[in-house]
């Protein structure tokens, strides 16, 4: 059902001067001048097509019509007040909604958000394990994303970008290197499905890839790989991102400050 329109400022100075019974106290009160108020109030007469308000030697009266949608209408008010907070209480919840890449977040995210939950212990998470999901279909905070860059999304690069080589032998092609070039195999004798399964096949000895320096540093780092091969610039990297809404809250400005710090 289509909804009206509502005049929504002129029904918020109709609620201050029925309130004080005068366009000046009204006026006062909403930092706009008498005059102000005034215009506003004849604009919602003749939208609504009924008086409001009549001039008695005691001052301003409400008419029958103006009391009748009173009550109802400074309740809608304080039913708007609640939907403001509901939607500002996401600003201060403990619970982070986070999509990523398994082998991203197995090698490098899931240590960092344990550290960050050690210095804020009431914080909770729920991972997304597809990082193209919507956000706000999966109500995520924040997304990582292996791209060239945060797109249309706010959005910072976590740590070194560019890929780097590891293992040795014929290529390993995966989602991000599906066609690597450079040995004598004809084609790649192994496909796997991400960057971490083709780190686990190279340091397993079934051949080489190329996958992203930001892995490879964790799994060397974690002595899972014994040494790092040659490096190969690329514009693709790890990007934090989300849309700005999410990035300007408060919860989502600290964990972004720890993880990029």
């Amino acid at each position: 059902m289509k909804r009206t329109h509502l005049p929504l400022n002129a029904l918020r100075v109709f609620d201050a001067a029925a309130r004080h019974l005068s366009f000046t106290r009204a006026a006062d009160e909403l930092a706009v001048t008498p005059a102000a108020v005034g215009q506003q109030i004849r604009a919602l007469e003749d939208v609504l097509g009924v008086v409001l308000f009549r001039r008695t030697p005691k001052g301003l009266e409400l008419t029958d019509e103006a009391s009748a949608g009173l009550e109802a209408l400074r309740s809608g008010f304080l039913h708007f007040e609640d939907a403001v907070r509901a939607m500002q209480a996401g600003q201060s919840s403990h619970v982070y909604t986070i999509a990523a890449p398994r082998e991203f977040f197995s090698a490098w995210l899931a240590p960092r958000l344990a550290e960050f939950r050690k210095a804020n212990p009431e914080v909770r998470f729920s991972l997304v394990s597809d990082e193209d999901a919507d956000f706000t279909e999966a109500n995520l905070d924040l997304a990582v994303r292996w791209a060239e860059g945060p797109g249309d999304l706010e959005g910072t690069a976590l740590g070194e970008t560019g890929r780097v080589t590891v293992g040795e032998g014929c290529w390993i092609a995966w989602p991000g290197d599906t066609e690597p070039e450079g040995d004598d195999c004809e084609s790649p004798p192994l496909s796997v499905g991400d960057a971490g399964q083709a780190l686990a096949a190279a340091a397993a000895g079934m051949g080489r890839a190329r996958v992203p320096v930001l892995l490879a540093q964790s799994w060397l780092e974690s002595g899972r790989l014994q040494h790092l091969g040659e490096h190969a610039e690329s514009r693709h990297g790890y990007w934090l991102v989300a849309p700005t809404p999410q990035w300007r809250q408060k919860k989502v400005k600290a964990l972004v400050a720890f993880l990029a710090g």
